[in-house]
């Protein structure tokens, strides 16, 4: 049996009467050239008629449009690296690329970054951080006509500009609401920085489950750290080797969770026997702790979706947008 012949670009240039360059140019995707959509899609349709199998997406022609992500530094691991993923994903649902640019706090290089996006076809740029923030919009608040929002940052002095967050307050409420109705009575909280907006809301969110319950909010019970190892570390010794120690610490990241569980380990102080432990932000190493962490699982790629979706349907409405995590539940607040 005679092997079937190999489709070669002649073959196709041939057949669509354009030369073999041509058919390179279009069926590698080539924008240095401008040809007719006419002669793109002549090409295309012979090369499937006759078989030829490397040809592109349609998402990959000429003139694909795109989100801007502006993000204020990169994690490398984080749960805000969901955001992008489900932003990407919607995105490409509505045949748009997600482009992302990490202009590291500088104002000037982000506005420097917009002006080169205003000369493609930029449906719309977010703006955002891995860390929910407050940001001075100012600096953008006239630099484009592309429609712009943010995402896990804010600026209240900009209420009409469509903001994405989630709702620190509501999270830390039902991660305390939660150890109480485990049976603690003396929640301790282990915090981030003093100057941090995401510190205080989950600061507040603690204390108001505390006074529903008709528990007091015990000064000596929080402890401010900087987010540190070894800070937290310090903090929880200090909480249990005090004259009345806590029975329960709501850690306000999973890394502080971290430092905690070291703690408790070298002062020899069972989790969750004698104290009850729970984190912020359900990083993927919590489930792999002994005990598993119970911890609170951001919004974030939903967030980036609804950001995405916001755009591609081409809102002007201002809205703000907040939404509470879900609270997973594991051994260390398991009694």
């Amino acid at each position: 049996m005679k092997k079937k012949e190999k489709i070669t670009m002649n073959d196709i240039a041939r057949e669509a009467g354009v030369s073999q360059a041509t058919v390179s140019l279009i069926l590698n995707n080539s924008q240095s050239i401008k040809l007719s959509d006419e002669t793109r899609q002549r090409v295309i349709s012979t090369a499937q008629k006759l078989g030829y199998k490397k040809i592109p997406s349609p998402h990959q022609m000429e003139g694909q449009e795109e989100i801007a992500v502006l993000v204020n530094g990169m994690p490398g691991y984080d749960p805000f690296v969901d955001a992008f993923n489900q932003a990407r994903d919607a995105a490409w649902r509505n045949s748009t690329l997600l482009t992302i640019y990490d202009y590291g706090n500088d104002d000037e290089l982000a506005i420097h970054i917009i002006r080169q996006l205003e000369q493609r076809r930029c449906t719309g740029i977010i703006l955002a951080a891995p860390i929910t923030s407050a940001i001075n919009f100012a600096p953008f608040e006239n630099c484009t006509r592309i429609p712009l929002v943010l995402l896990n940052v804010y600026d209240r002095n900009y209420p009409m500009v469509p903001t994405f967050l989630p709702n620190d307050y509501a999270n830390a409420l039902q991660i305390t609401r939660h150890l109480i109705a485990q049976g603690a009575k003396r929640i301790a909280h282990i915090t981030g920085d003093r100057w941090m907006d995401a510190s205080q809301h989950r600061l507040e969110g603690y204390k108001a489950a505390l006074s529903t319950a008709g528990l007091t909010c015990d000064p000596e019970l929080v402890i401010h750290t900087n987010w540190q190892l070894n800070e937290s570390y310090r903090a929880t010794c200090q909480l249990m080797q005090s004259s009345q120690p806590p029975d329960a610490i709501f850690c306000s990241s999973d890394w502080i969770a971290l430092g905690c569980y070291q703690a408790l380990a070298s002062l020899q102080i069972n989790i969750p026997q004698e104290v009850m432990v729970a984190g912020y932000d359900d990083q993927r190493y919590t489930s792999q702790l002994t005990p598993e962490l119970t911890s609170v699982q951001l919004p974030y790629a939903e967030l980036g979706r609804l950001a995405v979706e916001y755009l591609c349907e081409g809102e002007d409405a201002a809205t703000q947008v907040t939404m509470t995590g879900k609270l997973m539940v594991r051994q260390s607040t398991q009694r």
